[in-house]
């Protein structure tokens, strides 16, 4: 019968594999908060950086000095949005064209024509990921919230 030997260090190189990717997983976390948007009006951040990701919460049409919503047709409302997005990407030295991902949450997608068009002219030529979906109720009952990711 054969005996086979293990050295008992061979684990060191599975040991610091594990850690390196151990810490690699718990990157460094940093909030985002800015007074050029609105606050949050929950326990929640208004964007998370971690590594080269830049996760926003979502952003209703909230003016960020008032936190009265703004307008009451859905263009208003998504150019405020709009806003509040830019807002909390500047305070990352970022912009629209940062963004690689959009949901967009709609009171009513009877009005997704219009969002759109406001949609289009705010992104211009950056064309990010999206989904769009109709929501049954939104916070403070506005007709759009829109959340992303942005990367740097």
């Amino acid at each position: 019968m054969k005996k086979i030997f293990v050295n008992s260090f061979s684990f060191i190189p599975y040991l610091l594999l594990f850690f390196s990717v151990t810490s690699i997983l718990h990157a460094q976390i940093k909030i985002i908060s800015t007074s050029d948007a609105p606050a949050a009006i929950g326990p929640y951040s208004q964007a998370i950086v971690t590594g080269n990701f830049v996760f926003c919460s979502g952003q209703i049409p909230l003016d960020p000095v008032t936190m009265q919503i703004v307008g009451d047709e859905i263009e208003a409302q998504t150019r405020q949005v709009f806003k509040n997005i830019q807002a909390v990407l500047k305070a990352e030295n970022l912009t629209l064209s940062n963004i690689v991902k959009c949901t967009v949450f709609m009171k009513n997608l009877d009005d997704f024509g219009k969002m759109n068009t406001v949609y289009a002219e705010e992104f211009g030529p950056n064309k990010p990921a999206r989904s769009t979906v109709q929501a049954a109720r939104i916070p403070r009952d506005v007709l759009i919230e829109i959340e992303c990711i942005a990367v740097k």
